[in-house]
């Protein structure tokens, strides 16, 4: 039976969520769906190709449609909005954040950084300054789920002395400490960052 796009897709992110980004290969994907890995050039000429269209997937999944908005919201919580929905589609998959912005050329992201800076023109803001924002708020957020998916090696952890850590950054720690001590979460880090970003005051 011929191979179906979908199915490959569907595999794909299954070995992604797996294996991470690293793990994802034509040949380990062709035996998962055992077939030849030429078999899998029809639809894809290499893993750069398959990648962009697994970015494509994980961008649609949460963008399927933008929501209506109210016209009485203020404009800086709808461009949060929109990176935190960014975050949210890039968390739900291993390796998310490096998938997708690994994918230059993705058509949904160009789409989602469109509606981004329509919003803050409808603002009154100049369409040099919203790219700008838009460029600022769309790394802040690759940044931050590539840095959340990343996790130091069980052999670097062993070898990290912590105590000389603390001695030798104590405004690190106390500033870490004070910022989760209220129960705030990594949700909330990101949010905060993001208000600082578009200049929202609290």
């Amino acid at each position: 039976m011929a191979l179906i796009k979908e199915k490959i897709i569907e595999e794909s992110l299954q070995l992604l969520n797996e294996s991470g980004l690293e793990g994802v290969t034509l040949r380990k994907l062709a035996k998962r769906l055992g077939v030849q890995a030429p078999a899998l050039y029809w639809h894809f000429k290499n893993k750069e190709a398959l990648v962009n269209e697994l970015a494509e997937t994980i961008l649609r999944n949460e963008f399927s449609e933008f929501e209506q908005s109210d016209d009485s919201e203020e404009w800086q919580k709808l461009f949060i909005h929109i990176f935190y929905r960014l975050r949210k589609a890039l968390i739900s998959y291993t390796d998310g954040g490096r998938v997708v912005a690994g994918a230059h050329l993705s058509l949904k992201m160009a789409e989602i950084s469109e509606v981004a800076i329509k919003t803050l023109l409808d603002a009154g803001i100049s369409l040099h300054k919203s790219r700008l924002l838009v460029l600022t708020a769309k790394h802040y957020t690759f940044g931050y789920v590539i840095e959340e998916q990343t996790s130091p090696s069980p052999e670097i952890i062993n070898i990290f002395d912590l105590e000389l850590f603390k001695k030798n950054h104590p405004l690190t720690i106390q500033s870490i400490e004070e910022y989760f001590a209220t129960g705030r979460t990594r949700d909330d880090l990101f949010l905060d960052g993001m208000e600082i970003i578009i200049g929202v005051q609290r």
